[in-house]
């Protein structure tokens, strides 16, 4: 599945990219800065990702959604030393309230499930170098992006990652997946696959990498992935028809409001005087 979502998400950010006379030289990125845009694709892509549906065979999804919510906080700690960003007490407060009530969202009613040993704790360990990894690669791949631009470096990426996982996968399990078969598939199997990989990969990553290097704040936009639960509780109740317990809406109101203060914590702030 690893496999499929970056292979056909790569294909859709090709195209897109391809498709458009600003984006379309792809070459002179990777001959200006393919030293350090090959192994940080394979590090920041291939193996993070790998890591990331690897994990699920081992700990629970929300195990796994719970410490993948972490990045921002990956964010905060790299940040600083790589970009030369300092973190104020503001970030570090509501970073800290976020993960709070993120872990209260996910795990409400499943602290059974959270608590399991054995396996899960694989599951566990993985989820969370995942979410290194991807902080990771997105501090050190914001010089990049800010250079050739974001969607150019977006596309190598993942297109670099996508092969990487290929051969990884190939040659370790064995499994060398064919991206012709596509063809020769059933339309259930299909459609889940291309909605995977154009929607949950093409679109999803070119907007959120992309929209990291163009913030002027990388941590306090990386501040926005702590909503991801909070959206997701919204469309269950919206579409699903489920019913938040109390634990669940005020951990809703402390992520949310934990987002939104440290967004528009630069406007609360008086301006200072003209000397």
């Amino acid at each position: 599945m690893s496999v499929w979502r970056y292979l056909i998400g790569a294909a859709g950010l090709l195209v897109w990219s391809l498709l458009r006379s600003d984006t379309r030289d792809l070459m002179t990125p990777l001959k200006e800065d393919w030293r350090m845009l090959v192994p940080l694709s394979l590090i920041g892509i291939s193996l993070a990702y790998l890591f990331f549906h690897w994990s699920l065979d081992f700990a629970s999804v929300i195990q796994v959604a719970t410490l993948v919510t972490t990045i921002p906080i990956f964010v905060g700690l790299l940040n600083p030393a790589v970009n030369r960003t300092p973190v104020s007490t503001v970030k570090l407060i509501t970073g800290l309230l976020a993960v709070a009530g993120v872990a209260a969202l996910l795990t409400d009613g499943y602290l059974d499930v959270l608590t399991a040993g054995g396996a899960s704790l694989w599951g566990v360990l993985m989820a969370l170098l995942c979410a290194a990894l991807v902080a990771a690669y997105s501090v050190i791949a914001k010089p990049l992006m800010v250079r050739h631009g974001g969607m150019r470096i977006t596309t190598i990426a993942i297109a670099i990652g996508a092969v990487g996982l290929w051969a990884g996968v190939g040659a370790f399990w064995g499994t060398w997946v064919n991206p012709v078969s596509l063809a020769g598939m059933q339309p259930d199997a299909v459609w889940p696959l291309v909605v995977l990989g154009l929607w949950n990969t093409t679109i999803t990553q070119l907007l959120w990498l992309g929209g990291l290097a163009a913030a002027t704040d990388m941590t306090r936009a990386s501040y926005l992935f702590f909503l991801k639960p909070v959206i997701a509780a919204g469309l269950a109740i919206a579409f699903l028809g489920d019913s938040p317990t109390w634990l669940q809406f005020a951990a809703i109101i402390v992520v949310s409001g934990s987002v939104f203060f440290e967004v528009f914590w630069p406007q609360r702030q008086p301006a200072a005087s003209p000397k």
